[in-house]
């Protein structure tokens, strides 16, 4: 399953996605980052009504092997969080896409979304990296 990019999402440079809906977007880390972290073992979720710009750090994710920031990739105001995280941090490793969500977040600027990869540049951004 390590490689899955899916289509539909934007992706930055910290291997944060957002999945676009509306004026808001939810906000996860991508299979290539699960992966490298391996077991996640604690989330440090943000607080809802956290505003923040684009590239602000929003919280943590621990795992056995290191502790990784988490940046939000848009401007813009936390709406919601995967409280489910909390009891359950291993959905990031099982389901980064899905049931491993992080927050949902209203957006400041929605061309902040345009600016992010798409799965292509993203898969090219990858490749690069190795």
């Amino acid at each position: 399953m390590s490689g899955m990019i899916p289509e539909d999402l934007r992706y930055n440079k910290e291997h944060e996605w957002v999945r676009l809906n509306g004026q808001k977007v939810t906000l996860g880390i991508s299979d290539f980052a699960q992966d490298a972290l391996g077991d996640v073992v604690f989330v440090d979720l943000p607080k809802v009504d956290t505003e923040m710009t684009a590239n602000q750090e929003i919280g943590e994710v621990e795992s056995t092997k290191a502790t990784s920031s988490l940046y939000s990739p848009v401007s813009g105001k936390i709406v919601e969080v995967n409280a489910e995280l909390q009891d359950h941090p291993e959905y990031l490793n099982q389901d980064p896409y899905g049931k491993g969500w992080i927050a949902v977040i209203k957006l400041a600027n929605p061309a902040d979304v345009e600016a992010l990869m798409t799965a292509s540049q993203y898969a090219e951004f990858l490749s690069s990296q190795n």
